[in-house]
């Protein structure tokens, strides 16, 4: 007994060149895939939120290097894990203002952006929470933990925004 195939749908391509994006004449940013940078995502709302992820970031790490603490595992761990977010999110952004994803297809980019999300999410959701409970409220101890958890949100939503898969039952035969 055959319910059908099932078909998971993602918001983002695994691979292959992406379709041309509309071409507007007031829009100067918008160009041919011969351009060497993608002018439109820096306006996109994935690319703010990348930038948004990288100050929240930034901001905590350096919210907790410049303050006194006594707890050097808690904080060590929450600037390592602050760090290394910001540079792979970096690191994605400049993947895809310079298109590189095109020429590498041989790596599964959203998977591994997927990926990155989600264990980065957890880690810093962890350093946020040892940090926020680790503070004895110190003022820039708890703004880096704010921080954390803003990033924490931030990447969330950015998991959520770009990867929202939709199960959908399928049958099997046009004429069931």
């Amino acid at each position: 007994m055959s319910h059908g195939a099932r078909v998971i749908r993602t918001g983002v391509s695994s691979g292959g060149p992406a379709a041309p994006p509309p071409v507007t004449v007031a829009s100067s940013s918008v160009g041919s895939d011969s351009e060497l940078m993608d002018g439109g995502y820096f306006r996109s709302c994935a690319g703010m939120l990348k930038v948004a992820q990288m100050i929240s970031l930034l901001i905590a790490f350096i919210c907790v290097n410049n303050s006194w603490w006594t707890d050097y595992s808690a904080y060590s761990f929450f600037q390592i894990v602050t760090m290394c977010d910001l540079v792979m999110i970096l690191f994605f952004y400049i993947m895809h203002i310079f298109r590189v994803y095109r020429n590498l297809t041989c790596v599964s980019w959203p998977l591994a952006e997927f990926l990155h999300y989600l264990i980065g999410t957890i880690l810093l959701l962890i350093g946020s929470i040892v940090a926020a409970a680790k503070s004895y409220n110190v003022t820039g101890l708890v703004a880096g933990a704010t921080f954390g958890f803003l990033a924490t949100i931030l990447c969330v939503i950015s998991m959520w925004s770009s990867y929202k898969v939709s199960c959908i039952t399928e049958s099997t035969s046009k004429y069931h």
